[in-house]
């Protein structure tokens, strides 16, 4: 399908459509000769504010037409046409605007509107057929401004209609028609998305892995929008990112200073390259949630001292630099570095800085997240080592799944040699790219480039008024009813607003929006939990909305009444919302530019439906049917409350969460890297070895329990006596298993195994 001027709708702005006037005939003449003669769609308003609404919800709008008399014609006409004019241009000012009217000289027409309109047509003066030509003509040309480099040579190849004699064997589709199940195939993916896989072979578009012709252009282009000076799309994901960065730079022995907070595809890179890890440990609050590593963490002298103390570095290699340091940025609780302050330290202490921004590639398009990004400028630290970034453009921009982007930024003295890192790119790259990917980086980076603080703005603002309403919603709630409850939001209380104190629901989030002050995390206002944080060193990203359960304060008290946020998070899966990730009291949820006010509005409706069968201890069948089928002996008869405060009165006897605080400030004695520990399982020296009898052994593997899905051991490191604390965290998960079937949660690395309807936790372990 071609795409025509028909899906670029024209707006016409103007109160002219039904007034039985000259000028209200030809507007109309006007419409009909877009529609029929130029094969245009036309798209009326009435008003100037009808239009601003128009304009802020779609954008495929490919010209606006504005009646500057609008107001004489409509006396309840508020807004100007200087208002819609500047609305326009703030939002997307490329898109053409064309200034309609009858009574106006042009030097009349301000200079502020001059400078935004691209032209100017008389209502009398001149044909239907020259109007409609002058508007179609603007079209056309703006519509051929937006398609991206590499994408719009790869519209212009599929459009050609080529007899394609090279890979890939569907050749444009038509190969799925010579069976049912292929023509089922192509009529759901359509004729375009097929024509527009093709092969490496096609010259035109140029090759990803030597950066050649509009592929090439394409990441020069997205390098200089992201702030790199060197980018390279990756076209299997982020964990791919990792693993192309550290086998650029890491051999094995050479020592990484590693977060312990890291994705699991950064333990799979130092097994590859044989690295030998050093750890960072992040902080936790009372409620759990993971906080970012503290700054003193970063410097020379601890991590000289971890370097000495560890048993796997040789003492010829104790005075070392590390080759690599590795930091999550954000956190999975959205928590956001201070990355000039990071820098100011580890500039000192490592030779390559690796910041894994997988959920946050957003940031430089937002003056909220100033400095607090990977390729962030820094006019008064130039002395810096070679900073990497991997971001997962898929995961909140707008590519396809698996698309992501490896930014490079050269320090003041070793930079990045182009061919040798490629090496390390090529290695790990497919011959046969998929170029439907390749196109949605380009787009992703055109439309960040084209009006990426716009919409960043807008979710920025629809998030912050999310947490207003939850907010607001508990208030309510409560002095209407006393002692009622509600979810809550991870967020100030209070907040500064012009050297005031005041509410944070009673600031308009517009207001929130623009002030970064708001959420960085300080000592002075201790809402986060991290009673010990450092000045203008962490803040909360407010698009990644922290939802609480009652159960638990801020302190790590736990009530009488709790509510497991798990409960919370099935039963939404139930209703198609799905949550990015669960801890013992809290989900997270992500707004993103695909996060529409219709989903904010099904949340709250789901969330209070689950209250109302908490209040009401709805039974277990009503709630999780499922659950209560296949365990009837522990479910039948139960209500929602009742399983809710059994499980939260298991937590706080057994005192779950406090197991968990000890288990991961542990860092377990190492007795071999992590390569050599997968060197074991390769050779097949492995064997199951279940958690009673696991005390002694060396996990071959890592082990990596949701929640908080971070590594709690890394492959070939003991479970001795300095790890009994997580050995004991373990073994209370089994244990919780056992007396709640139906409520596990995932533990990356164990294997269940099931004895007379009891599950006992197993893992591979290096045989003695």
């Amino acid at each position: 399908m071609r795409i025509t001027r028909h899906q670029w709708p024209v707006l016409i702005v103007s109160g002219e459509f039904s007034l039985p006037t000259d000028e209200g005939y030809r507007i109309n003449e006007l419409v009909e000769e877009l529609e029929e003669t130029e094969e245009c769609s036309v798209i009326p308003s009435f008003t100037y504010e009808d239009a601003m609404e128009i304009i802020h919800s779609r954008s495929d709008i490919g010209v606006v037409v504005v009646d500057w008399n609008l107001p004489e014609e409509d006396s309840y006409e508020e807004s100007t046409a200087i208002d819609l004019i500047n609305y326009i241009d703030h939002r997307n000012n490329k898109l053409p605007i064309l200034l309609l009217a009858d009574r106006l000289d042009t030097e009349d027409i301000p200079v502020e509107v001059l400078q935004k309109i691209s032209g100017y047509l008389w209502k009398t003066a001149d044909t239907i057929e020259f109007l409609a030509g002058r508007i179609v003509m603007h079209l056309d040309k703006y519509t051929k401004t937006v398609y991206p480099a590499f994408f719009g040579m790869l519209v212009k190849y599929t459009q050609e209609y080529k007899y394609a004699w090279h890979t890939p064997g569907h050749m444009g589709g038509e190969g799925f028609l010579r069976s049912p199940a292929g023509v089922i195939f192509h009529k759901f993916f359509g004729e375009n998305t097929l024509r527009s896989d093709l092969s490496i072979s096609v010259p035109e578009l140029g090759s990803l892995l030597d950066h050649s012709g509009v592929t090439g252009d394409a990441e020069k282009n997205s390098a200089k929008v992201f702030g790199a000076d060197m980018t390279y799309y990756i076209l299997n994901g982020t964990s791919n990112v990792n693993q192309v960065i550290w086998r650029s730079q890491v051999l094995p022995g050479d020592i990484a200073f590693v977060d312990r907070n890291c994705h699991k595809s950064l333990n799979y890179a130092m097994v590859i390259t044989g690295a030998t890890p050093i750890y960072m440990i992040p902080r936790r609050n009372k409620r759990g949630i993971i906080g970012p590593v503290r700054l003193s963490e970063f410097s020379p002298e601890t991590i000289k001292n971890k370097i000495r103390n560890s048993s796997l570095v040789p003492d010829k290699k104790k005075e070392e630099t590390p080759k690599m340091s590795a930091l999550t940025n954000s956190t999975y609780d959205g928590v956001c570095y201070n990355v000039i302050q990071i820098k100011k330290e580890l500039a000192r202490s490592v030779k390559n800085l690796h910041f894994d921004e997988a959920w946050y590639a957003y940031a430089r398009f937002h003056p909220m997240y100033n400095n607090h990004f990977g390729m962030a400028d820094d006019d008064l630290n130039k002395e810096h080592p070679p900073v990497f970034c991997s971001q997962s453009t898929h995961k909140l921009l707008t590519a396809f799944s698996q698309a992501s982007m490896l930014h490079i930024k050269n320090g003041s003295k070793e930079k990045i040699n182009p061919d040798m890192f490629n090496e390390s790119y090529m290695m790990h790259g497919s011959t046969s790219p998929q170029y439907s990917m390749i196109a949605s980086l380009d787009v992703a980076t055109k439309m960040m480039n084209d009006n990426g603080m716009v919409m960043m703005n807008d979710i920025i603002v629809e998030a912050i008024q999310l947490r207003k309403k939850m907010v607001s919603i508990l208030k309510d709630l409560k002095e209407k009813n006393g002692q009622d409850w509600f979810f809550g939001m991870w967020q100030p209380e209070v907040v500064m607003i012009n050297g005031r104190k005041e509410n944070f629901e009673d600031v308009p989030a517009e207001i929130l929006a623009g002030e970064q002050a708001v959420w960085v995390m300080s000592k002075d206002n201790p809402w986060h939990g991290f009673l010990d944080i450092e000045d203008d060193y962490a803040m909360l990203d407010p698009i990644k909305l922290t939802i609480t359960t009652p159960g638990i304060n801020d302190k790590g008290e736990m009530g009488d009444e709790g509510i497991p946020a798990s409960l919370v998070s099935d039963f939404l899966i139930d209703k198609g919302i799905v949550c990015e990730k669960t801890d013992y009291y809290s989900f997270l949820l992500l707004n993103s530019l695909g996060t529409t006010r219709g989903k904010q509005g099904t949340l709250l409706a789901e969330l209070f439906k689950f209250k109302q069968l908490y209040d009401r201890n709805a039974p277990l069948s009503e709630v999780f049917p499922e659950m209560v089928k296949a365990w009837p002996e522990h479910y039948e008869g139960v209500g929602i409350k009742d399983h809710a405060n059994a499980i939260h009165n298991y937590y706080k006897e057994h005192k779950i969460l406090d197991s968990m605080q000890e288990a991961f400030q542990v860092i377990p004695d190492q007795a071999i890297i992590p390569a050599d520990a997968y060197h074991e399982v390769v050779k097949g020296n492995v064997e199951y070895v279940e958690l009673d009898d696991m005390m002694g052994r060396i996990p071959a593997v890592m082990m990596v329990p949701y929640p908080p899905g971070i590594p709690v051991m890394m492959g070939g490191e003991f479970m001795n006596e300095k790890a009994k604390p997580i050995f004991e965290y373990l073994k209370k998960r089994q244990d919780f298993e056992n007396k709640f079937p139906g409520n596990e949660s995932d533990i990356h690395g164990v294997e269940r195994i099931e004895r007379k309807r009891k599950k006992y936790f197993k893992t591979l372990c290096i045989k003695k």
